[in-house]
């Protein structure tokens, strides 16, 4: 009983739950998906998953073009989003607060009925549904992913390094180039990674707003799985697992590289 109590009195029995929730919902996962990957219906091991994968051109073109769309909805998002933060960063502290919870209102929608609004919209305007609008409601439902991360960012930024480039005889767009993007690169990887990611594996949105009559790569995984296709589905899976973390290692390295070399240089 002594040691029961000990146990739980300690620090590390905290993260019990955490470590149990990661192990039932994260790791057991993972884990299925890699072995109904590399196994076929027998559950003999085979690669049989990922030849089928790469010999048929209509799946190795949906993930292409999924990815060309979440690189465009990527940057549409910065685009967009970059301006919108660092307006919010200058604003006064009680209305960028404001204006911050406004954007993110939205969230607090569940993403399907947002996703239907959209389309309601778009009938109501008389404006076909299609590519188009996939790229309208994947920047509408994403961009407060870009937003919040690069406006804590530049609101959290030291001032004094603009001081300098100003002091220093740097115009404001010597400022922003050197010192305040460089500075606010880590909020803006972390964006990318926040867009990127659920971009390339959705497919609800896909299909509400073409009609299903576009297909994302998230469309052909749910397709497969729903028709019982555990194995083919769980390669496809883990093949889109491995792109997001080839793009997290990536994002990782840039975010480093900026910290390290972030800073008024010209």
């Amino acid at each position: 009983m002594k040691r029961f109590l000990f146990f739980f009195s300690s620090r590390k029995s905290w993260t019990l739950p955490y470590a149990i929730f990661s192990v039932v919902f994260v790791i057991i996962p993972l884990l299925l998906i890699a072995v109904y990957a590399f196994t076929d219906e027998a559950g003999r091991l085979t690669l049989d998953n990922f030849r089928k994968f790469f010999e048929h051109p209509e799946a190795v073109n949906t993930f292409v073009y999924s990815i060309g769309i979440a690189i465009i909805t990527t940057l549409l998002c910065l685009l967009l989003g970059y301006p919108a933060a660092w307006i919010l960063s200058h604003s006064g502290l009680n209305r960028s607060r404001t204006m911050v919870v406004l954007f993110i209102l939205p969230m607090w929608v569940n993403i399907l009925v947002r996703t239907l609004a959209t389309v309601t919209l778009f009938d109501f305007l008389s404006i076909p549904l299609g590519e188009g609008a996939l790229i309208f409601g994947m920047v509408y439902n994403f961009i407060p992913f870009m937003i919040y991360p690069i406006y804590n960012t530049l609101r959290k930024m030291d001032r004094s390094y603009i001081e300098a480039a100003q002091d220093l005889g740097a115009n404001p767009l010597q400022v922003f180039l050197k010192a305040v993007l460089p500075l606010s690169m880590p909020g803006v990887m972390s964006g990318v990674m926040m867009v990127f990611m659920p971009t390339i594996s959705t497919f609800a949105i896909a299909e509400l707003l073409t009609m299903n009559n576009i297909k994302l790569f998230g469309t052909t995984i749910q397709e497969n799985i729903n028709n019982s296709m555990w194995n083919y589905g769980a390669a496809l899976s883990l093949i889109m697992l491995l792109l997001i973390a080839a793009t997290s290692l990536f994002a990782s390295d840039d975010k480093d590289n900026a910290d390290e070399g972030g800073g008024a240089l010209w």
